[in-house]
């Protein structure tokens, strides 16, 4: 890891990997179980325990092929997937003691092809069939990637100027580099999979068009959750307030973190209040503490306070226990049992504190989590000239227009087959976000690889098992 003091103050990854040695030292504590846990653990059944035994025995090659051989962006999710609470939680040397660290020897091995060999590429015979992918989130490029493996003709829909989704617009750089994505996307390609950019479905092309008209024979959405959401409190529309989504995507996708190099400057300020506390308000905290430190080194300005806001406690954060630890490690401070009443403006409308109460816990809500329970008489202000508003997402609606026969859920997500993501509309699928809001990267790539094996029996005309 960087040390704390210097990860702060730059955009380079935090967590810079195992050495050759330290790889080796941990892949030789897998006791290679007969019956593995781990690969149940993993949305995508990764063989574990194979990948680990070829890694040790000096096989990158071979250790990389069979990683491959289920998860299509391996070196994405060695850095953001929530192992501890997937394969690592499986793992039987963790019931006394440390799991083995799957997910970093994941990304040693994923890293070391990238560096030092071209992936293999393997293709099924041609089959004639035409599949529409919209979106080229982690759920979209999985199953393009496995259905081009399967032998069919797969064309990728992107909104934006560049490829990946999320991975570009809303993962840092400092938690997941953008090389490494292009280095997916680039296997996907060289799969056969053909990617258009700037394609906004629901305004060039409705389903049914490209269904009927564009003589697709099949679609996955994939579009993930980019709607923000908001609070809905007096002062949101202030100056200085950004959603996630916004403030993210300026930093991520349009190098924002790369000021002066890039000209796309973001407006942080030096006190900036995160409202959230996901993996993507810890996103958020971490962008706006480091653009803080960096103008502070460049301009002799005082070091920003980020503060980020939870209306829980410690126990109810929803972000992986890692960001969490990070975050404070770097200096962001919690503001726990804290519910934002009113974001309050200067006479130019100017960002300038939040109004706020505190909570205790009551009893558990419908999910099981405690319910916070105001305190009266605990107002109190936190100073603030930039806040962003990480409270969650939902599916963009373009994507529905004129999507006769597309059921919507309570929250506008799709409705879908859990197991096989069949929609009620004949012909599409659809996995990710999108079906279940805002989740994991691998539970959307999970979704992605089963959708592809429906769409794949239904292509060929092969029964269901």
């Amino acid at each position: 890891m960087q040390p704390p003091a210097e990860s702060g103050r730059n955009f380079s990854e935090v967590a810079t990997g195992f050495t050759e040695a330290s790889a080796v030292a941990e892949a030789d504590r897998c006791i290679q179980c007969k019956n593995p846990k781990c690969v149940k653990g993993c949305p995508v059944e990764v063989p574990i325990p194979e990948f680990i035994k070829a890694l040790r025995e000096g096989q990158m090659s071979e250790s990389a092929r069979i990683l491959k051989s289920t998860n299509n962006l391996p070196a994405v999710c060695g850095r953001v997937c929530p192992q501890e609470t997937q394969c690592e939680l499986e793992c039987i040397l963790g019931i006394k003691g440390e799991p083995v660290a799957i997910g970093r020897l994941e990304r040693y091995v994923a890293d070391w092809q990238l560096a030092n060999e071209k992936p293999r590429v393997e293709r099924a015979k041609p089959t004639g069939k035409r599949v529409a992918i919209i979106g080229t989130g982690p759920a979209g490029l999985t199953c393009a990637a496995d259905l081009a493996k399967m032998g069919h003709a797969v064309t990728m829909f992107e909104a934006l100027h560049v490829a990946g989704g999320v991975l570009m617009y809303g993962i840092p750089e400092f938690r997941l580099p953008k090389a490494i994505v292009q280095a997916e996307i680039d296997y996907v390609r060289e799969l056969g999979v053909e990617i258009l950019l700037d394609q906004v479905i629901g305004k060039i092309f409705t389903l049914d068009e490209l269904l009927n008209e564009e003589k697709f024979d099949a679609i996955f959405l994939g579009t993930g959750a980019g709607l923000p959401t908001f609070l809905n409190i007096p002062g949101e529309n202030n100056n200085g307030v950004f959603s996630a989504n916004e403030f993210l995507t300026r930093v991520n996708l349009m190098k924002g973190y790369l000021f002066p190099e890039w000209d796309t400057p973001v407006s942080v300020g030096r006190k900036v209040v995160v409202f959230g506390a996901g993996n993507v308000a810890m996103d958020a905290a971490r962008c706006a503490l480091r653009i803080g430190n960096i103008m502070s080194q460049k301009n002799g300005t005082p070091p920003p306070k980020v503060h980020i806001v939870y209306r829980r406690s410690r126990e109810e954060m929803p972000a992986r226990a890692e960001e969490i630890h990070h975050a404070e490690e770097e200096g962001v401070e919690l503001n726990l049992l804290t519910t934002p009443l009113e974001i309050l403006a200067d006479e130019k409308n100017n960002v300038r504190a939040v109004r706020c109460l505190q909570n205790r816990l009551g009893d558990p809500d419908a999910s099981g989590r405690r319910s916070p329970v105001p305190i009266p008489g605990s107002e109190f202000e936190i100073e603030a000239d930039t806040v962003i508003v990480a409270i969650g997402t939902s599916p963009n609606p373009l994507v529905f227009h004129d999507a006769a026969g597309l059921e919507r859920g309570k929250w506008g997500t799709v409705v879908a087959d859990e197991q096989i993501g069949k929609t009620k509309k004949d012909r599409v699928w659809a996995g990710g976000d999108i079906v279940t809001g805002a989740a994991t990267v691998i539970s959307a790539m999970g979704a992605g690889k089963r959708a592809a094996v429906d769409i794949d029996t239904f292509l060929m005309g092969t029964p269901r098992a």
